[in-house]
């Protein structure tokens, strides 16, 4: 992953099916479902606080750890406004990769034992809704004449929500939805290699490893096609979730463990050749490699503390919220946030740290509109037409 591609950082999405254990699911899906240790569980509430974590990451880096748009905001380098976060906040972009680990854990534990239509009607209904309506906000409030950045053209409007602008070369309306490309390449893999042929925990295993073998060598061949269709650069982290995704199934499963050492391996690999360059005084700021591991490390850590059990005790409500703010906080904080911090720091002359809180604290509160007033009413609806269309 280069630096060009880093900049446009973003989270991916997850349902709340997916931030649930046991539950039908895994009683559905036979002998193999069982977990022989470890508590039983009902919503992984951890999970939605890591989840907002790693938004939160991105947000601090799109605000204050680059340069480009975000200094056209502010006026100046957040280099200058904030001297001593701006070279931490250059670290968010390992938000994503988070998100990843998370997502291979959830989209693993969403599809146990559910058939393939129940599956793609889930990710549909749980991605596009919030979707459609951050690139229509976008487009519409990049469109007003007082605002300093341009809209796209129609052409790339309408391409943008199919969510395929990337792979057909239209302009972008979000600049973090490259990460949702990837995760649909994941979801239609996990799809037509897991679920299709039927699922459980050996074909997962074979398909993990054999992900990985294969996405080495897409990247040793440069290949570009198989480059795009086997994302070596963030399989490991889709993959080391799916393997802690089977040690929260039964904790002794030395193969899941296996799997997710071998995506922590060769994810901080991927991980420090995307985000370290050699010291440049060109580039916004210096990522030193031991931190870029230290935190790929963390990230993985925590989620194998969530899938051993022992973040049980953050059985807090908050969190469910926290988690349902994810993705629609996600998808609208970079771009309206370029507006929001434009108007408070250099119109109104709000100060550069309450102008950061503040915006930071606008986009949740969007991003709680999106959820109650789309989201939860149309998500289920679109869930079950569609999960009755596909049958």
């Amino acid at each position: 992953m280069g630096e060009v591609q880093v900049s446009t950082t973003a989270l991916p999405a997850q349902d709340r099916e997916g931030s649930r254990a046991g539950g039908s699911a895994a009683s559905s899906a036979g002998p193999s479902a069982t977990r022989s240790a470890g508590p039983s569980h009902g919503r992984l509430r951890a999970l939605d606080g890591l989840r907002l974590l790693a938004a939160l990451m991105v947000a601090l880096y799109h605000f204050g750890g680059r340069n480009g748009d975000i200094s056209k905001a502010w006026g100046d380098s957040p280099r200058d406004l904030f001297p001593d976060a701006a070279p931490w906040f250059a670290y968010g972009p390992l938000g994503v990769q988070f998100f990843f680990v998370i997502s291979g854990f959830v989209i693993c534990m969403s599809a146990w034992g559910r058939p393939l239509r129940s599956f793609l009607a889930s990710r549909v209904a749980r991605l596009y809704p919030a979707y459609w309506v951050a690139v229509v906000l976008v487009t519409v409030v990049f469109a007003l004449p007082m605002v300093a950045w341009r809209t796209v053209s129609p052409t790339d409007f309408l391409a943008n929500l199919t969510m395929f602008q990337q792979p057909m070369g239209a302009e972008r309306v979000l600049g973090v939805c490259w990460t949702l490309w990837a995760e649909m390449r994941f979801y239609v893999l996990f799809a037509l290699f897991v679920i299709l042929p039927g699922g459980g925990r050996q074909r997962t295993l074979v398909f993990c490893a054999v992900w990985a073998v294969a996405a080495v060598v897409a990247d040793a061949s440069e290949n570009e096609l198989l480059a795009m269709a086997l994302m070596p650069e963030y399989a490991p982290f889709f993959i080391g979730g799916i393997g802690l995704y089977l040690v929260h199934r039964n904790r002794r499963d030395m193969a899941g463990w296996g799997i997710a050492a071998l995506g922590w391996l060769m994810g901080q690999h991927y991980a420090v050749a995307g985000l370290w360059h050699a010291p440049n005084p060109k580039f916004f700021s210096y990522r030193e490699s031991w931190v870029i591991i230290a935190i790929v490390t963390l990230a993985f850590a925590l989620i194998a503390l969530v899938a051993v059990g022992l973040f049980d005790w953050m059985n807090w409500s908050w969190l469910t919220v926290a988690g349902a703010l994810t993705y629609p906080f996600y998808l609208v904080h970079e771009h309206l946030g370029w507006v929001v911090i434009h108007t408070l720091h250099r119109r109104l002359e709000v100060p550069a740290v309450a102008t950061f809180a503040a915006t930071v604290g606008i986009m949740l509160v969007l991003a709680w509109l999106i959820h109650r007033l789309v989201e939860r009413p149309l998500t289920p609806k679109l869930r079950r037409a569609l999960d009755r269309e596909i049958a």
